[in-house]
């Protein structure tokens, strides 16, 4: 924007005492008459200049001082003026002379012109701050460059560019706090941390770095805040850096690493969020800030966060005398509807959030809170609202510090000053002042109150539930009754040992802490559960297996939703319950808005299990996080199957996405390990097959996967090139022996699935790779009618896209070969006979093996593409349900038989998708009666009798069908 500052002064300050300031602008003017053209007989500059005169001793002493000063920022753009001061500002250390005093100089008329643009409504809040940060930053560079000119003029510092003294000079001054941010009030000190590298830093021999970077660090702070007869520039504080009262003001990067990475806390995380380079070697800054985002970003979303920056806020409330929201005395920054509050809720939240969402790591507070509205975590109300209160209460504290150039975020206390200040900021009195600040607060305090008071009561009423003491409370007993506990004492037995340290999670003086707050909603949470003992069991159980529960529990104190569903898991979905009580972040996915936006395309999966992984330090490395990735999926499929956003089949589709991720991930690292012992065969090609419900994508959350390994080469060249060749069939064979370990074996992350590599042709002996050729004429020529049926569900999942699509094809030629429908029927009616004799079934739940289960329905639709597939080729490629639905549509089966088995299929695969997210083992005997009630109630029956006759009734229907189309 251009035009002269006088030009656009807008706004003025009302006057308290119009006598006493018209006498002073008078006197001013009737000192230096070449002002009068400039401000004029009235208007803006006239009525600023007088609000200067009555509010503000600092800024008149400013102005009046030195009239050509003001003349030359009335008669010039303020930016071009900014501009000026800064350029002047940041060649100050290099220019020689007296450099305290140019600095000085400089900030004097800095001063001055930012709070002319500001009160004078020319410059937004946010260019004001952004002005008196880049000052500061200049005047920061400025001081460094003019110790490190001293230090080499005496010969102990010995910079490679004695002109640019800075660079390489193994010296970072990070910039923190609201400097870092860009968001420097007016009167504010710079909080800095000064660290550096000793295997760089050029220094002559023998000079020790501490010291001299520390006197370095010194003579910063000399330049900046000491005060002389010009004043001073800024007031300098250090007391960021690690462990202040026993630190040196400069330290080594090796001891800042090892202090962030071992006993860093999250207040340093919070404040490292706003981390900036302001002088130094910025190259080597850029790499340290780098180096520490694993410290201040959390690889899931940090709950613990949350406590730990409450508690700072209540600290401050305690130590600063923090209380209602008042006018008169009110402390505009840690008061309750505070600037404080609102950096508290967008920092806290970019702490939990912002490790899975780069977009949440930004510095200034105006422009994070519109990226958590974007990112879904906030809501427009609260974007606008806080940054409208925000920029309100910036205001006001600059105000406040423009009266006196002070550090305070005071109001006045003595009514007759309240009144004057309130027209300072252009109210007309103190009570419109006070409206609108208490109006600003009260938005500010509600919002966040949302995120850390109005938190779940904690100690709700719901009655007494006190576990202390070795005796049973009565009033506790009875709470527990009314809360549908069967056997209180029990449950009060459970929980009193937790707080006795009978279990080692919980034993520890953090954990202890969180569950004495966390028992009373957790115990409501594990009310609303249709077995709260067998829930509190559960959980008992899993704090036996567990090596430490804090994370756990702060989690769930932290999140009724999550509360509330970790209940439901442990009374009805043990498996989930396990999964979480193993890695509890888990859990994020849930409140992650994305939950509600299932994914079950294999590409989509594919991306989010490479999100997951991240950058692997190795191979072992990778095996963990895969696990962790995976785990991570696969718990967010289940838990979006149990909250009805996916159906068991969409469930199914995903399950066999993230497996069929997983295994394409696990390929290429294992090639890339064993390449770099053996090197690779020329020209060879590797591929995976899945057949089984990994093939016909309805996959559950227990499925072993059924895997066929293919690989061929060139015959001319069949050794591999590494520095240990190995000839190309041993090659690809101990090549798949890795990467069935990689899937299978166990690591302190776990494990990831059971494999099974007998639908090859050698079955359980022999070669466990296949060459492809080989195999390709075993499948058309030699292949067993049940190999033919397996082939049915098979399809290419990972490896060589070539080789994949070649597969792919042969096995559909395969299937759509011409075979008799009688012979077809009487090989599929002697499996399934073979199958009942050698497996049996397992009761009325078992909805796989027993007659007219799924696996009559498998067969069905698989001899149906074997008999119908050389007419009908589009049968190939579907589901089980698929087929069935088309060869009703084709005429093969009659259509309305065709929509009873359809029905049939969804029904029985929808329970059994369910029986296998809530237990491991069989459902029949197993699963707790919670689990049982659920699975009926997500059937649409009203108790397990009612599902179990449905289940005989269908079973029924398909078993006559089963008989009357296969004869």
């Amino acid at each position: 924007m251009t035009g002269s500052l006088a030009a656009r002064l807008a706004l003025a300050p009302r006057l308290a005492d119009p006598e006493r300031a018209h006498s002073r602008v008078a006197d001013l003017l009737a000192e230096a008459p070449g002002l009068a053209p400039l401000i004029g007989e009235g208007g803006p500059a006239r009525d600023l200049l007088l609000g200067l005169a009555d509010h503000s001793p600092f800024l008149w002493g400013l102005a009046a001082r030195d009239p050509v000063r003001l003349a030359g920022l009335l008669e010039r753009a303020p930016e071009e003026s900014n501009a000026a001061i800064l350029s002047d500002q940041r060649a100050a250390g290099l220019a020689g002379g007296d450099v305290a005093a140019r600095l000085r100089r400089n900030r004097a008329a800095h001063a001055l012109l930012v709070a002319l643009a500001d009160i004078g409504g020319v410059w937004s809040l946010e260019e004001v701050t952004a002005a008196l940060s880049d000052f500061a930053d200049a005047s920061v560079g400025a001081a460094v460059d003019a110790a490190l000119v001293q230090a080499a003029g005496t010969g102990r510092f010995l910079p490679p560019d004695p002109s640019k003294p800075q660079e390489r000079s193994g010296l970072i001054v990070l910039g923190m706090g609201k400097l870092g941010a860009g968001e420097l009030n007016y009167s504010s000190d710079v909080d800095l941390i000064v660290l550096f590298d000793p295997d760089t830093a050029p220094l002559r021999a023998g000079v020790e770095a501490t010291p001299f970077f520390s006197r370095i660090a010194q003579a910063v702070a000399k330049f900046l805040q000491e005060r002389t007869a010009d004043g001073y520039v800024h007031r300098v504080d250090y007391r960021l850096r690690p462990d202040p009262g026993s630190t040196p003001t400069a330290l080594s990067l090796p001891s800042a690493y090892t202090y962030y990475e071992t006993v860093g806390q999250n207040w340093e995380r919070a404040a490292f969020i706003k981390a900036r380079p302001v002088a130094g070697d910025r190259t080597l800054a850029d790499k340290f800030l780098a180096e520490l985002r694993p410290f201040i970003w959390r690889k899931y979303f940090d709950f613990a966060s949350i406590a730990d920056v409450h508690a700072m806020k209540r600290q401050i409330h305690a130590v600063r005398g923090h209380g209602a929201i008042a006018v008169a005395g009110h402390d505009i920054k840690l008061g309750r509807g505070g600037i404080r509050e609102v950096e508290f809720f967008v920092q806290t939240q970019q702490l939990v959030f912002g490790g899975r969402r780069p977009s949440l790591r930004g510095r200034r507070t105006l422009e994070m809170l519109g990226a958590l509205h974007d990112e879904g975590w906030i809501t427009p109300e609260a974007r606008d609202e806080l940054g409208e209160a925000y920029r309100f209460l910036r205001t006001v504290e600059h105000r406040l510090q423009m009266v006196a150039d002070e550090q305070t975020q005071r109001l006045p206390e003595d009514p007759g000053k309240l009144a004057r200040f309130a027209r300072f900021l252009g109210y007309a009195d103190e009570t419109a002042f006070g409206d609108a600040l208490t109006a600003e607060a009260r938005r500010v305090q509600g919002h966040y109150a949302l995120l850390f008071e109005a938190e779940p009561d904690l100690a709700a009423e719901v009655g007494d539930l006190v576990f202390t003491g070795v005796e049973d409370d009565p009033g506790t007993l009875a709470t527990l009754r009314s809360l549908g506990f069967r056997a209180p004492e029990r449950a009060t037995e459970t929980v009193r040992g937790w707080h006795f340290g009978r279990r080692p999670a919980v034993t520890s003086p953090r954990a202890r802490e969180v569950l004495t707050d966390l028992v009373p909603p957790l115990i409501q949470a594990l009310s609303g559960t249709a077995d709260p003992d067998g829930a509190l069991a559960a959980l008992d159980r899993a704090f036996g297996r567990m090596p430490a529960a804090v994370e756990l529990l702060t989690i769930l104190r932290s999140h009724e939703r999550l509360r509330l569903l970790f209940a439901d898991l442990l009374g009805t979905v043990p498996r989930l319950a396990d999964t979480v009580a193993f890695s509890p972040h888990v859990l994020d996915a849930v409140i992650d808005p994305a939950f509600v936006a299932p994914v079950t395309e294999a590409g989509a999966l594919a991306e989010q299990l490479r999100t997951g992984l991240g950058q692997p330090r190795d191979y072992e490395d990778f095996l963990d996080r895969s696990r962790d990735a995976a785990r991570q999926l696969r718990f967010v499929t289940g838990a979006r199957l149990l909250s009805g956003i996916l159906p068991p089949a969409g469930a199914g589709r995903a399950y066999a996405g993230i497996a069929e991720a997983v295994v394409a991930s696990a390929l290429r690292a294992v090639e890339s390990v064993f390449a770099a012992d053996h090197g690779r065969v020329p020209g060879g090609r590797f591929a995976v097959l899945g057949l089984g419900r990994l093939g016909s994508r309805q996959l559950t959350a227990d499925s072993d996967l059924d895997l066929v390994v293919l690989y061929d080469f060139d015959p001319d060249a069949r050794e591999s090139d590494g520095k240990r060749p190995l000839d190309a069939a041993v090659y690809y064979n101990r090549l798949t022996q890795r990467l069935v370990a990689a899937l299978t074996v166990p690591t302190r992350r776990g494990r990831l699935y059971e494999v099974d590599l007998r639908l090859r042709p050698s079955g359980g002996q022999g070669p466990i790779a296949n060459q492809w050729q080989r195999f390709a004429a075993y499948w058309r020529e030699e292949a067993e009618p049940w190999e033919h049926m397996a082939l049915t569900r098979a399809r290419a999942i990972a490896g060589d896209p070539g080789l994949m699509a070649e597969a792919d094809a042969t096995a559909a030629a395969i299937l759509c070969q011409s075979r008799d429908p009688e012979t077809v029927a009487r090989e599929v009616r002697t499996m399934r006979a073979l199958v009942a004799k050698e497996k049996g079934d397992h009761g009325p739940l078992d909805l796989k093996l027993a007659p007219g289960g799924l696996l009559d329905l498998d067969f069905l639709a698989q001899a149906l593409i074997l008999s119908q597939a050389a007419a009908h080729p589009d049968l190939v490629g579907l589901d089980a349900p698929g087929v069935l639905e088309r060869a009703g549509d084709r005429g093969l089966i009659e259509p309305g038989l065709a929509g009873r088995l359809v029905t049939a299929y969804r029904l029985l695969d929808d329970v059994h998708h369910w029986q296998r997210l809530m237990v491991e083992g069989e459902f029949g005997r197993t699963a707790p009666a919670a689990a049982r009630a659920r699975l009926a109630a997500a059937s649409g029956q009203p108790d397990e009798a009612a599902l179990v006759a449905q289940l005989a009734e269908t079973r029924a229907g398909v078993r006559a069908a089963f008989e009357e189309i296969l004869g």
